[in-house]
C-alpha cells in the first residue's frame, strides 16, 4: 500500500474538516433550516469545541512546554483574535456568523456610510471573507499540530471541527442569503475557506515540525486561545439570540460528546 507523506495527510484531515464548512453553507442558503434549528446547532457546535480545546489542545500543550508557554500562547492567541475580530467589526463583519437580519442590517449601514470605517457606497464584501478566514484558520491548524505528537492526526480533533464547522457555515450562510448575497458569493467564499482550511492543517504540520516542545506548546495554546475567543465573541451570542435559556444545555451536549470521543480515541 502506498504511504502518502505525513504533510499531506495533514492538509487532507484539514480539508476534511474545512469541507464542513461548505457543506454547512450550502444547507444554510438553499435549505431554509429554522432560526432556532441553527441556534442549538450552534450551541452545540461551541461545547464540541470547548471540550476539544480543554482536553486536546490545552492537555497537551501543557505537557509539551508547561504552564508558562501554555499560558502566554492562551493569552496572546485570544488578544491576537479579539483585536482582528475588532478591526473587522469597523468594517461591517461584526455579524458575520449570525443567521437572522442582523448581516443584512450591517451590509445597509456599511452601504450607506454609516459605520466608522467603511466610505459610504463601499460593501462588507472583504471583510466577511477575512472574517471567515480568521475564524477558520486556527481552528484547521490544530489538526495539523495534532500530528506532531506521533505522525497521526487526532481524529477527536477532526471530527470535533468538523461537527462545529456545519453550524458555523450554516448559521453565517443563512444570514448572508437574508443580506442579498447570491449563491456564487456564498458558496465560492466557503469553499475558498475549505481549502484553505486544508493548507493551513498542511502548514501547522510542515512549519512546526522542526521547532522545540515549547514552541508547539505555545503554538498550540495560540490556537486554542483564538477558537475560544472566537466561540465567545461570535457562536455563543447567535445561538443565545434564539435559543435563550437552553443554549447552556445544549452546550453543555456538545461538551459531553466530545468528551466521550476523546475518551473513546484514549
Amino acid at each position: 500500500m502506498f504511504d502518502f507523506p505525513t504533510w499531506a495527510v495533514a492538509g487532507f484531515w484539514g480539508l476534511v474538516s474545512g469541507s464542513a464548512l461548505l457543506l454547512g453553507a450550502a444547507t444554510g442558503y438553499f435549505a431554509r433550516v429554522p432560526q432556532r434549528l441553527i441556534a442549538a446547532i450552534m450551541a452545540f457546535g461551541s461545547g464540541v469545541l470547548i471540550s476539544t480545546l480543554s482536553l486536546e489542545l490545552m492537555e497537551e500543550a501543557y505537557k509539551k512546554g508547561g504552564f508558562g508557554a501554555t499560558a502566554s500562547g492562551f493569552v496572546g492567541g485570544a488578544a491576537a483574535y479579539t483585536l482582528a475580530n475588532w478591526l473587522l467589526a469597523r468594517h461591517g463583519a461584526k455579524h458575520r456568523k449570525r443567521s437572522g437580519e442582523h448581516q443584512a442590517q450591517e451590509r445597509q449601514a456599511v452601504q450607506e456610510g454609516q459605520t466608522e470605517a467603511a466610505p459610504s457606497g463601499s460593501d462588507n464584501g472583504m471583510a466577511l471573507a477575512i472574517g471567515a478566514l480568521l475564524d477558520g484558520i486556527p481552528e484547521s491548524i490544530v489538526i495539523g499540530l495534532s500530528m506532531l505528537t506521533g505522525g497521526a492526526v487526532s481524529m477527536v480533533a477532526v471530527v470535533a471541527i468538523f461537527l462545529s464547522n456545519l453550524p458555523e457555515g450554516l448559521s453565517s450562510a443563512a444570514g448572508m442569503r437574508k443580506a442579498g448575497r447570491t449563491p456564487a458569493y456564498v458558496l465560492g467564499l466557503w469553499a475558498g475557506i475549505a481549502l484553505i482550511s486544508g493548507v493551513a492543517s498542511l502548514v501547522g504540520y510542515s512549519v512546526f515540525s522542526g521547532f522545540s516542545e515549547e514552541v508547539i506548546a505555545a503554538t498550540m495554546a495560540v490556537s486554542a486561545g483564538a477558537v475560544l475567543a472566537m466561540v465567545a465573541d461570535t457562536m455563543i451570542p447567535e445561538a443565545f439570540e434564539v435559543a435563550h435559556n437552553f443554549t447552556g444545555l445544549i452546550t453543555v451536549l456538545g461538551f459531553l460528546v466530545s468528551f466521550v470521543l476523546s475518551k473513546m480515541g484514549g
